[in-house]
C-alpha cells in the first residue's frame, strides 16, 4: 500500500492566509485543492511537502458570477462536476464544458477543481512511476537535479507533458487568471501562466494563488476541444487540441487560436495552422489545410502512451476536426 508521508495540514479562511502560509514556509509548502493529483505524487514521493495548505475553506474559491460585461468568472475550487452541468456553461462555452467532461472519470471531477486542473502537474512514462521503480533505474531530472532525461538523454531540459484537458482551450480562448501573491492580485492571460519546460511549466511564483479564471463574453467567437486517449474515459490526453476563431460578420476568420496539448511541456500554438486561417472562411479545403499545418509544430517525443510517429500524424487530423467544430 502507498501512504502519504508525514505533513501538516493547514486550513486558511481566506486567500490572504492562504498566501501567508505559502510565503512563511517557502519550498516546504504546496496548496491542495482537490487533491486527486497531489496526493497521488505525494504518495509516489513526487512531491513531499511538509506543509500541505487546504484551499478547501477559502470561500471566495467556489464562487462562480456573470459579470456585468457579460464574462463569466470561476473560482478556482468550483469543481469539475459543478462547471460539467452548469447550464451557462453549456449553453454559452460548449466547448470548453465539453473540455472539462473529458477529465478524467464522474467520480474524480466530483473532487477535482478548475484551478487543479489548469495547475496539473506535467507527465511521463518515466516520471509517473512509484518510488522504487524509478529508483531502480535512477531518477529522472524532474525528479532529480542532477539526473538526466530518460526521455532525451542528452538534452539539458525536461520532456515532461501538459497533460491538462482545460488548458489548452482556457489558452484558446484568451480566457483570463487572477492570482493571490503577497503584493496583492495580478491577472494575466491564460497562455501567460505557462512555459515550454517540463520541471518549471509554470510562470507563477510558488506562493501565488490562483483564484479565479474569468471566459470572454459570448460574442463572434467560437471554441471546441478534442481529445485522443486510448480509453474512452479516465486517460490523460496523449493529444489535446483547443481551437477558438473569431468570425466577422460575413463569416471570415479575423483571429485565430489553436493550441495542442499532450504533445509538449506546455500547449503549443499551432502558428502556421493560425496564419493560414485569418482572413478566410472556413471551407472545407481551408480546414484540410490548415490542419495539415499542424504536424509540424506537434513535435510528440516517447514520453506518454501511444506510439510517438502515430501521434504525431494523427495532429493534423484532430486539429482539422476541431477547427470543423467551430464552424
Amino acid at each position: 500500500m502507498l501512504r502519504l508521508p508525514p505533513f501538516t495540514y493547514h486550513t486558511p479562511k481566506n486567500a490572504v492566509d492562504a498566501v501567508r502560509i505559502a510565503k512563511e514556509y517557502g519550498r516546504e509548502a504546496m496548496y491542495v485543492a482537490g487533491g486527486t493529483d497531489l496526493y497521488p505524487n505525494m504518495k509516489r514521493r513526487h512531491q513531499t511537502p511538509a506543509q500541505v495548505i487546504s484551499l478547501r475553506d477559502v470561500p471566495e474559491l467556489h464562487s462562480m458570477e456573470v459579470l456585468e460585461d457579460g464574462r463569466l468568472q470561476i473560482g478556482a475550487m468550483v469543481t469539475l462536476t459543478t462547471l460539467e452541468f452548469y447550464p451557462h456553461l453549456k449553453a454559452h462555452y460548449a466547448g470548453f464544458a465539453h473540455a472539462v467532461r473529458e477529465i478524467s472519470t464522474p467520480l474524480l471531477r466530483n473532487m477535482g477543481t478548475i484551478g487543479g486542473n489548469l495547475l496539473l502537474d506535467t507527465r511521463c512514462s518515466y516520471y509517473d512511476q512509484s518510488h522504487e521503480w524509478r529508483e531502480s533505474i535512477d531518477f529522472c531530472m524532474k525528479s532529480k537535479a542532477d539526473a538526466i532525461c530518460w526521455v532525451a538523454p542528452g538534452s539539458p531540459r525536461c520532456w515532461a507533458v501538459q497533460s491538462s484537458d482545460s488548458v489548452p482551450i482556457i489558452c484558446a480562448m484568451e480566457a483570463e487568471i487572477e492570482l493571490a501573491g503577497v503584493d496583492g492580485m495580478r491577472t494575466i492571460k491564460g497562455d501567460d501562466l505557462y512555459q515550454d519546460d517540463g520541471i518549471q511549466y509554470l510562470t507563477k511564483k510558488p506562493e501565488e494563488l490562483l483564484t479565479k479564471i474569468t471566459l470572454p463574453a459570448p460574442g463572434n467567437w467560437k471554441a471546441s476541444y478534442l481529445k485522443l486517449r486510448r480509453r474512452d474515459t479516465y486517460d490523460f490526453p496523449v493529444l489535446g487540441v483547443g481551437a477558438c476563431l473569431w468570425f466577422a460578420a460575413d463569416g471570415t476568420i479575423e483571429k485565430a487560436n489553436v493550441r495542442l496539448g499532450g504533445a509538449g511541456s506546455y500547449a503549443m500554438p499551432a502558428t502556421k495552422t493560425e496564419e493560414l486561417l485569418v482572413g478566410k472562411k472556413l471551407t472545407d479545403e481551408l480546414i484540410a489545410e490548415a490542419g495539415a499545418a499542424a504536424m509540424k509544430p506537434a513535435r510528440t517525443m516517447d514520453n506518454t502512451d501511444l506510439d510517438v510517429y502515430w501521434r504525431k500524424k494523427v495532429a493534423p487530423i484532430y486539429v482539422a476536426r476541431a477547427l470543423k467544430a467551430c464552424r
